[in-house]
């Protein structure tokens, strides 16, 4: 039987065939030390374990939750943390949809505004979901090139004119996946401007947004920009700042306009996340000043150890200011993937080819700092003393 051609236009998931990789790996007794995929290996905090449990054992919590947005105790929370966090002011009643995840959501937002023909502005490199999405509802994708020079932020005013015109959407991802870069304030107020001056949507996808190393460093929401409802929609998800990754839960919030969007096509998807789940997040976001400080200590350490070791080989590269990703150059002479290829072959060491993110992120290789090995500062010793064994020098 013929596939549909939506899925004859789009190369395979790449980070399904980085695990199908390390697997065989495993399998044949060459272990790698781990750099590739973003999935946090510290627990769960065990007060949302507890509270799930507790929840999970009361039937008020089973049923469907009927309301479609998420409970309002659930967002009450979401409302009560945005005010803590950001200073914004959101309201559970239209502002806040509870998601499964945030790949969901950045999905269904894609769904409910765009059409064949319409244009959506996505940085390049990426995570691939803007831009599958993107042509998956027909479509095009205009990429905003990330350079060095420009501290990894799109250039809005290089955007041609005619491109501006069309765009109804525009990505943006801050902390950035890959790069590590932060956006400052002024240039989210930046981009909120040309969302309103050209009529197109803001989709700002803060999943990293609580992964920083500075306070002076720390991520801003859009919607600390005023009048930035009527034109953004902020993606929100507990996966990276709780360890939360599996249990497929975040949150929208927004203009009531665009919250509505997202609702009605998520309506005609799925049903929702358990209230159980949801009761679980509530104990997340009220417990957050306690937990995030040492999840940040914690990355911390490893982005550092990792800089320096990158940086004794001959490394030009700064520490990334934020998510648990260090975007690494390669040295002269190595395309990304043949960087990669000869850090798994000769070093034994996981990468990902800044390639796979978008042809801007040739040139780099992206590694991240969610190690499963027990020592996990150990492993990075290893990877750095097997990459000098290797031969791998800048």
């Amino acid at each position: 039987m013929e596939q549909a051609q939506r899925l004859q236009r789009i190369p395979p998931y790449p980070f399904r065939e980085i695990a199908a990789l390390k697997t065989k790996m495993i399998e044949e007794g060459r272990e790698p030390i781990d750099f590739g995929i973003g999935d946090p290996d510290m627990p769960t905090p065990q007060f949302v374990i507890d509270a799930l449990c507790e929840a999970a054992n009361d039937p008020e919590t089973h049923p469907y939750d009927e309301s479609g947005f998420g409970t309002l105790e659930y967002k009450t929370a979401i409302a009560d943390f945005a005010r803590r966090r950001f200073g914004v002011d959101v309201s559970p009643d239209g502002e806040i949809q509870s998601t499964i995840g945030g790949k969901e959501a950045l999905v269904h937002v894609v769904w409910a505004y765009i059409d064949p023909g319409d244009v959506v502005l996505v940085p390049d490199p990426a995570y691939s979901v803007y831009k599958v999405q993107a042509s998956w509802c027909g479509g095009a994708a205009f990429p905003m090139p990330l350079e060095p020079g420009n501290n990894f932020l799109p250039d809005l005013d290089a955007i041609p004119a005619a491109v501006r015109q069309q765009a109804k959407m525009l990505f943006l991802n801050y902390p950035n996946n890959p790069t590590g870069a932060v956006a400052p304030l002024e240039y989210l107020e930046r981009a909120v401007a040309f969302a309103r001056e050209h009529e197109m949507v803001i989709v700002q996808d803060a999943a990293y947004v609580e992964v920083y190393y500075d306070d002076a460093d720390r991520p801003h929401s859009i919607l600390e920009i005023d009048g930035a409802k009527d034109v953004a929609i902020e993606i929100h998800s507990l996966s990276k700042t709780f360890n939360m990754t599996g249990w497929r839960v975040g949150w929208a919030m927004g203009g009531g306009e665009h919250i509505e969007a997202l609702s009605r096509a998520k309506s005609n998807v799925d049903s929702g996340t358990f209230m159980a789940i949801q009761r679980a997040a509530i104990a997340g976001l009220n417990g957050y000043e306690q937990f995030a400080p040492k999840m940040q200590a914690e990355y911390r350490a490893r982005r550092d150890a990792l800089i320096a070791g990158l940086q004794s080989l001959g490394c030009p590269i700064e520490a990334p200011r934020a998510t648990f990703y260090v975007w690494v150059p390669v040295p002269e002479g190595f395309t990304s993937e043949g960087f990669a290829t000869k850090l798994l072959g000769d070093c034994r060491v996981l990468a990902i080819p800044g390639a796979v993110y978008g042809p801007c992120g040739e040139g780099f290789v992206r590694m991240s700092l969610t190690i499963k090995a027990q020592d996990k500062l150990g492993q990075i010793e290893q990877a750095i003393d097997n990459m000098r064994a290797g031969g791998v020098f800048w």
